[in-house]
């Protein structure tokens, strides 16, 4: 099953990258630069204030409402290459200069689980690809729940278990409000909350029985985070406009996403 990004609806834009070459992955596929996905779905205002800036929807389901407006999106870089694990179980693309590893799965994961780490050259971690995560079912209180909004979402061509409280899968960014706003990538077919309300927003498909739930994105789970704690790899944003300006304008974000986006999972 492959992620596949749907036709840009609202404009595509430039950005050339060195290419360098990775151990682990196959060679570089010159793809061209430009790529980027868009919302297929219209922009409507803000729930919470969002400050200065494009103004993103709240969801009803917790990550098909729409992205930010304007057609400003950052490109991809011209470069990409594509990693597999050595029991071609999984792969997906990524920029020619990033590095993507396997590392010790989770404690607590599913026998034959992966963890695959993607990080820059300079070491910073982008994302994370998880395999046989249990499934995980909090309490979540109404009196702790958090406001949370979705600031993209599109479609992802993946399989995933249904049932309730879940959705078709999509790559989302969702950012939830505590002393600051939160923000987190990642592919889900979960709901959210309620009301757009949550406790901790879950980037997590249910897999098939037996097989445990997978996770790509760089948090399994977003919640709002106290002042002492660190929120890292959480992107942390003073408005909602800020959010959304980092989904519009940041190239790393745009890298992300098609990463993410063309990921393929062999049952």
């Amino acid at each position: 099953m492959r992620g596949k990004a749907p036709v840009p609806v609202l404009s595509a834009v430039f950005l050339l990258a060195a290419a360098l070459a990775v151990p682990g992955c196959s060679g570089p596929q010159d793809s061209g630069p430009g790529w980027t996905a868009q919302p297929d779905v219209t922009p409507s205002p803000a729930g919470p204030s969002a400050g200065s800036g494009a103004s993103p929807a709240p969801a009803t389901d917790g990550a098909s409402a729409t992205a930010t407006a304007g057609p400003s999106p950052a490109a991809t870089a011209a470069a990409w290459k594509t990693f597999s694990d050595p029991a071609k179980t999984v792969s997906f693309e990524l920029p020619q200069e990033w590095i993507a590893q396997s590392v010790t799965p989770d404690e607590g994961t599913l026998p034959g689980a992966l963890k695959i780490e993607v990080k820059k050259p300079d070491g910073t971690f982008m994302a994370a690809l998880r395999t046989g995560l249990p499934p995980s079912a909090a309490d979540c209180p109404e009196s702790v729940r958090k406001p949370y909004t979705v600031i993209s979402s599109l479609p992802v061509d993946v399989a995933a278990a249904g049932g309730e409280g879940t959705i078709p899968p999509r790559m989302v960014f969702r950012v939830i409000q505590g002393y600051r706003f939160f923000g987190s990538y990642g592919i889900t077919n979960v709901v959210g909350g309620a009301g757009n309300q949550a406790c901790e927003l879950r980037n997590v498909v249910r897999g098939p029985a037996g097989k445990g739930d997978w996770s790509f994105g760089d948090l399994v789970s977003l919640k709002a985070f106290a002042p002492d704690e660190r929120v890292a790899p959480a992107k942390a944003f003073d408005t909602l406009g800020q959010a959304a300006e980092y989904v519009e304008g940041s190239a790393d974000f745009a890298n992300v996403q098609r990463m993410l986006m063309s990921l393929e999972i062999k049952n």
